[in-house]
């Protein structure tokens, strides 16, 4: 690989892929991988917990911490971050300078068929496929400043992974 990036960092709405596409990133690569919204959990409690205790302002200041704390760190990792993880600009620039940034796309139906039976997902409760349809048109554009955008619609998460690995050959 001709580039020197030591971070790729994948982002996008919720389901995705952006959990099982870093996997498989990580592991072609033998480089370490992070879910930002696993060590949330693994440092602070449940996602669920902190959205009721903090509510979603203090949900995105911690990610913002646990995100920076990734970024900066010495080894070679990819990192899948949480869906509004894009939200604050300070993210997205932090981003930006550390790393190869990868939003992972899918249409709303394909979404909603991924993520209808997860309970754990504070902003979907209730009517999800409403929610799904609010907040991707709330964050339409929110993803617009990553180096790469694939859409994960038609493509199985090996595909989707290979299409990344090639991205980054030519970068």
């Amino acid at each position: 690989m001709k580039q020197r990036t030591s971070k790729i960092v994948l982002v996008g709405f919720m389901g995705t892929g952006k959990s099982t596409v870093s996997r498989l990133l990580a592991e072609q690569l033998g480089w370490s991988r992070y879910d930002s919204d696993e060590v949330i959990v693994e440092r602070e409690g449940t996602i669920s917990s902190l959205f009721e205790t903090l509510g979603e302002a203090g949900f995105r200041d911690i990610e913002s911490k646990v995100l920076a704390s990734l970024l900066e760190a010495e080894e070679s990792s990819v990192i899948a971050t949480g869906g509004g993880c894009v939200l604050m600009e300070q993210n997205r620039e932090a981003m930006l300078k550390h790393g190869f940034v990868v939003a992972l796309t899918a249409n709303a139906e394909h979404i909603i068929d991924r993520v209808k039976s997860d309970t754990s997902r504070p902003l979907l409760q209730g009517d999800i496929a409403a929610n799904v349809h609010r907040i991707m048109e709330q964050r339409k554009n929110a993803y617009d400043f990553a180096h790469l955008r694939l859409d994960t619609t038609s493509l199985t998460p090996h595909e989707a992974a290979e299409a990344i690995l090639k991205a980054l050959r030519e970068k």
